[in-house]
């Protein structure tokens, strides 16, 4: 007897997303989960995953031979938990430059590891002070890793973590970077950045679906954390690394679907070329800043501490301007607004991530000027000092 066919017929409206990841897909990405179904376990699958794995090395160093890619099943927190319960061997630490609520999570996920912890705290949109941060590394020599964001995702803010790289190799440390909103956005180069290992997401700079995060380091790098104590059973890096390598298949079920949409993403990365992505990004951004500024909303970060991506509008002191009233009606015109994470402070968070142009952020402020319009506040928008 055949197989019965399954016909699939849906309209899917595009929709802009403009909060920090899920991002605005593409057509290719949104077609590509649909598959026949198949077993993780078959050679197909794992052939498929041997590409990914390869792509997402090469998105981030032309030095490719002496890299590998580890892939786990979540979202992005999971691979902070990898990358801080799995990097730093028993009776050594971790030290973690705090300047954001992403930051933050690393201190969280270690601790709850039990893996002992030296914070060098800066404020949310404060600089990083290099002085302070060797300081803090001649203080405490049995510090085995530094960490640290790339892009605050709470902010927006661009940290300096060429020059935090170049002292910890300076004082021999491993070097890990969060680079869960930057990798596919920004073009850059592990090795010259000085970085050992990074982590990212497949929802945000490469524009896939949410539920696939990864690892990539030297190889060298990965196969000494063999000998180090497992703080996790399900995000042990090495685990994950060997089991790969011995069966060619991740050890636990992964999100099938997903992974293929992450397979066509890459491919699209690649088609656009890194470069002219960023120039696309940057064009959005030139774009936020200027419906920003001829509408009057403050940008909490200065601009020119940004990374071109993120950027957090106060809000402003209006009785009439309420977040949630906004965000409906940006919402039942396919407009995604997100609240933004600075206590103290009220602001929202405008991207432009993901297969957005500059075009979609202007017609995104269109809506928005009609939202407040119609809810009463006044445009441009007005702060008591």
């Amino acid at each position: 007897m055949a197989l019965k066919e399954v016909k699939i017929s849906k309209t899917l409206k595009r929709t802009i997303l403009l909060n920090p990841g899920p991002s605005t897909t593409t057509e290719g990405v949104k077609l590509s989960v649909l598959q026949d179904d198949i077993c993780h376990r078959e050679e197909e699958f794992a052939a498929m995953t041997r590409e990914v794995m390869a792509g997402l090395t090469k998105v981030v160093t032309k030095n490719t031979a002496d890299y590998e890619t580890v892939l786990f099943a979540g979202s992005g927190t999971i691979i902070i938990d990898v990358a801080t319960s799995s990097l730093v061997p028993d009776g050594k630490k971790i030290l973690v430059i705090n300047n954001g609520a992403y930051s933050q999570r690393a201190i969280d996920a270690a601790t709850m590891a039990r893996v002992p912890v030296v914070e060098v705290k800066f404020g949310l949109l404060e600089s990083f002070d290099l002085a302070k941060i060797e300081e803090a590394l001649k203080a405490n020599p049995d510090v085995h890793m530094v960490y640290t964001t790339h892009q605050e995702t709470a902010t927006g803010i661009f940290n300096p973590v060429k020059e935090v790289g170049a002292l910890a190799k300076k004082y021999g440390k491993v070097f890990t970077v969060d680079t869960i909103s930057t990798l596919g956005v920004l073009p850059f180069d592990m090795e010259e950045e000085n970085m050992d290992f990074v982590m990212a997401s497949s929802q945000k700079g490469l524009n896939a679906y949410t539920g696939i995060s990864w690892i990539t380091g030297k190889r060298a790098e990965i196969e000494k954390t063999k000998d180090y104590k497992p703080r996790s059973y399900y995000t042990n890096l090495w685990r994950q690394y060997d089991f790969f390598k011995k069966n060619n298949q991740m050890h636990f079920t992964p999100p099938v679907q997903i992974m293929y949409s992450l397979q066509q993403a890459i491919k699209e990365h690649f088609e656009e070329g890194p470069q002219k992505k960023y120039e696309r990004f940057l064009a959005g951004w030139k774009a936020v800043k200027e419906e920003m500024e001829k509408l009057g909303f403050r940008s909490i970060v200065p601009w020119e501490k940004q990374a071109g991506f993120i950027t957090s509008l106060q809000s402003p002191d209006d009785p009439n301007f309420n977040f949630d009233k906004i965000h409906d009606y940006l919402y039942a015109r396919g407009i995604t607004i997100y609240p933004g994470k600075l206590a103290g402070l009220e602001n929202f968070r405008i991207c432009n991530l993901g297969s957005l142009n500059a075009d979609d952020i202007r017609y995104a402020f269109k809506v928005l000027v009609d939202a407040m319009k119609e809810f009463g506040v006044a445009v441009p928008v007005k702060y008591n000092s």
